[in-house]
């Protein structure tokens, strides 16, 4: 075996990983990625990238069925599964292939295989259970990610009960699903399933879907996902799955532990995720383990020296726009660039991609109140808005909170067409730590939806103009 030096080498290419190497080699590190599977990571590959490609089938398919409405006459629209799959899986394939294309540009070292500490600054590099290479360096940053979490008595078998690697590669369009937990993941399958013709159901522990999200906002998608034809089961656990055939029997119990049972053809379980902890060597390291979560510091320092974690394996929340801007804190403080501040996981907006599309950044109303602030509060509704009602997406709502003693904006919650692209305005205003006046006196252009987002500020100071 041979062994090669690096300034920094970081195991795992997901959107931390892979953008924590490209940092590194701007700021002349000599820098090497290990991965064992696919570069990008599960985002690109699994997660955030091929599910929105389904999504977006969704949205083409919705469309065509309210054609009428735009003037337009169309003959029934069906779907091809199988083409759906393939886009996707087409559409993951270019930018795992962009990766490798940034990653070579920026003379990144990409090694093939397992990487696993091994102390004192060198990593192991395994293929099928076979140590292959050993490389040192310097630093070495974790980017190993998360899996799907799976409860006793629920596990997937990959054929009828799936997690949501198999069910972005549907073989069969499910005329009844189950999908267990409303949480990001679990509501943007049941909105596409939903929306291409299955029977879906939705079953959450929690006594709200959404559950981290605003109140007010789950409320409302809960009230347009049922309006869809989903049927939703709030406070419900599934104690058991049991397979016949070709279908699975689930049984519910809710918190007065009351029974019930109901058959559909597939399950996706979305019951949250845990990090990849494992064979990774933090054994004999003084690298910490929350649960199945590695500790860290605000600059992502683990307590062993020259190790760093960064993304899903260091917990909540987990997004990929996270991993990525920690890979860049964290390469910066170790090449002592000036000016590297911690990232404030308070300011990072949270994405769902259903239909309607949820949004938010900051504290949640009654998250706020929690607190102690003395809130004032400001909403709008779509159907007040130009644009909107030109798109036929009059069905929405635009909910900011504000300090009523300093004006800061503590947060903002969004539900509707397109605010999965308006939020960032509401994440650039929390990191300049606007108030209120500034939004006041800021120009929206008009006919936008990002009007609504000044209409709600005017709305929580008495000022609204258009409701």
């Amino acid at each position: 075996m041979s062994e090669t030096g690096y300034d920094l080498v970081v195991v795992g290419s997901g959107p931390g990983g892979y953008v924590a190497a490209i940092r590194a080699a701007q700021l002349g590190m000599k820098t090497a990625v290990v991965e064992r599977e696919h570069l990008g990571g599960i985002c690109l590959n699994w997660g955030c990238i091929p599910t929105k490609a389904l999504l977006r089938t969704a949205d083409v398919y919705r469309l065509i069925e309210h054609a009428s409405e735009f003037g337009i006459s169309v003959g029934k629209a069906t779907v091809d599964l199988k083409k759906t799959v393939d886009r996707s899986r087409k559409v993951a394939g270019q930018l795992s292939g962009g990766v490798k294309h940034l990653l070579k540009k920026n003379k990144v070292t990409v090694i093939d295989g397992h990487g696993k500490l091994k102390g004192g600054g060198k990593v192991e590099i395994s293929k099928d259970g076979k140590a292959i290479d050993t490389v040192a360096a310097k630093h070495i940053i974790l980017a190993t990610g998360a899996r799907a979490r799976t409860l006793p008595g629920l596990e997937p078998d990959g054929k009828l009960i799936w997690t949501y690697k198999e069910a972005l590669v549907p073989d069969v369009m499910p005329k009844k699903l189950l999908v267990v937990g409303s949480g990001a993941i679990g509501i943007e399958f049941a909105s596409f399933f939903n929306a291409l013709g299955s029977d879906v159901t939705v079953v959450e522990v929690m006594d709200r879907i959404l559950p981290v999200e605003d109140a007010e906002i789950s409320a409302f998608a809960e009230k347009a996902f049922k309006k869809q034809g989903m049927t939703i089961h709030k406070g419900t656990t599934v104690s058991e799955l049991k397979k016949s055939g070709d279908t699975v029997t689930a049984t519910f119990k809710d918190k007065k532990d009351k029974t019930s049972t109901d058959t559909f053809d597939r399950v996706i379980l979305a019951v949250g995720i845990v990090g990849n902890v494992e064979n990774i060597g933090l054994e004999g390291t003084k690298v910490k383990v929350d649960r199945s979560h590695v500790v860290v510091d605000e600059y992502s320092r683990t307590d062993e020296p020259g190790v760093y974690a960064i993304g899903d394996l260091t917990g909540p929340p987990w997004l990929a726009h996270k991993a990525s801007h920690e890979g860049v804190i964290c390469v910066e403080k170790i090449a002592g660039e000036k000016d590297v501040h911690p990232l404030d996981t308070s300011n990072i907006p949270g994405c769902t991609y259903c239909h309607p599309q949820v949004a938010s950044v900051g504290m949640t109303e009654a998250a706020a109140k929690e607190k102690g602030y003395d809130v004032k509060v400001g909403r709008f509704p779509f159907i007040g808005n130009g644009k909107a009602i030109a798109l036929g997406e009059p069905e929405g709502m635009i909910k900011t909170i504000f300090d009523a003693k300093t004006g800061e904006m503590l947060g903002a919650h969004m539900v509707g067409a397109e605010v999965t692209e308006l939020i960032q305005g509401y994440g650039i205003a929390r990191t300049l730590e606007t108030t209120e006046v500034e939004l006041m006196h800021t120009v929206f252009p008009h006919p936008t939806l990002s009007e609504m987002m000044h209409e709600s500020v005017l709305d929580a100071y008495g000022k609204v103009i258009h409701i």
